[in-house]
């Protein structure tokens, strides 16, 4: 079997898998509403009547922002594991990924992102 191939069964897979999750998704729920079930509840709250203050969005763009810098970092472990057999190519791709990284990084702060005003 070539790469190709297990690339597709692999694929194939994965997409029966999902489709028999959703089928059985849709036999198996609960389908009786009540007001018990429709009502809010939050925390041993229920029906609390303020939500309480908001996080500003620049929060979130800043965790977004972090998420993305740990999966990057991910990269880098086996890079440096497999650097001695990668010789000087290896290098120089990890070199121009750090950079568009780094340009990417330096984008956001320019225009601001990573202000917490």
């Amino acid at each position: 079997m070539t790469h190709v191939q297990a690339v597709v069964v692999y694929l194939a897979v994965a997409a029966l898998v999902v489709l028999g999750i959703q089928l059985a998704i849709g036999r198996l729920r609960p389908r009786h509403r009540t007001a018990a079930k429709a009502a809010t509840y939050e925390c041993g709250v229920s029906g609390a009547p303020g939500v309480g203050p908001r996080f500003p969005i620049r929060f979130y763009v800043v965790a977004m922002l972090f998420v993305i810098l740990d999966v990057e970092a991910i990269a880098f472990y086996p890079w440096g594991v497999r650097l001695p057999a990668l010789g000087g190519r290896g290098v120089l791709d990890m070199a121009v990924f750090g950079l568009v990284i780094a340009v990417g990084y330096a984008y956001v702060w320019k225009k601001g992102g990573l202000d917490w005003r």
